[in-house]
């Protein structure tokens, strides 16, 4: 684990898998992280968060159907400034599977880890800066939300996280955890710790949660608007934040 997080470089995760049903017929064409949101593919905005917060090494993860499509959208990076490397997800086991293949992309260092279908109205740059006064852990990024229920949701003793319950019917808060997630290099250590949930899956939840257990767990309160774009209707929400922050 690394005791010098505020001196490292790091890197980024783009997750971009997933078959996003729930957008179906859509998705009928490409993957939903290549479909447009503004006037530009909807994963071009997740870069571009990136980038800003000065992340030019990213890690776009994929699964097989489409991975030729991000390839010869965004090639290998030059055009934004960065430098792309790209795996390949062969079974939708949850975002915590997914991240497990950055392993070796990581290379014993940090990484800000985001999911390609979440719009931001503001930059990710604070939430880095935050991560980067840490000695080391894991820190999230939280918005107040009307429909907690929907998301991973913290739960509070004072202002410190106690818990994170995945969808929870009857929310203690309605802080939802949203999609970026800054780990140090012993994420992947506690992913092969982990149970898959009652639906199979990896949960990021879980990983979370063993940070909270071990103290290890921070948070930055998002500012602006926010969307996960998986919907037709949030979809629709997503394109109208992006042409508000071109504007």
């Amino acid at each position: 684990m690394s005791d010098n997080i505020n001196n490292e470089t790091l890197k980024g995760v783009i997750l971009a898998g997933g078959l996003g049903t729930r957008l179906y017929p859509l998705t009928k064409v490409t993957s939903k992280h290549l479909l447009p949101v503004g006037n530009e593919p909807m994963v071009f905005h997740t870069i571009q968060l990136l980038t800003e917060a000065g992340i030019n090494d990213i890690l776009i993860v994929t699964n097989p159907i489409h991975v030729g499509d991000f390839v010869n959208v965004l090639g290998s990076g030059k055009e934004f400034g960065c430098e792309f490397t790209y795996r390949v997800q062969e079974e939708a086991k949850g975002i915590a599977h997914a991240l497990a293949l950055a392993e070796g992309f990581a290379a014993g260092g940090s990484t800000v880890v985001m999911l390609g279908d979440n719009i931001f109205e503001s930059s990710i740059r604070q939430v880095v800066q935050d991560f980067k006064t840490q000695q080391n852990g894991a820190r999230v990024l939280l918005k107040q939300v009307d429909d907690p229920e929907r998301f991973g949701v913290a739960n509070f003793n004072g202002n410190k996280i106690v818990s994170i319950e995945e969808k929870p019917d009857h929310p203690k808060s309605n802080f939802a955890v949203v999609g970026v997630y800054i780990y140090d290099s012993s994420v992947f250590e506690i992913i092969r710790t982990i149970e898959p949930s009652q639906r199979g899956e990896y949960e990021i939840t879980s990983v979370n949660n063993v940070y909270i257990e071990r103290g290890q767990l921070s948070y930055t309160i998002l500012q602006g608007e926010w969307v996960d774009a998986g919907t037709i209707d949030s979809l629709a929400e997503a394109h109208r934040i992006i042409l508000n922050r071109k504007e």
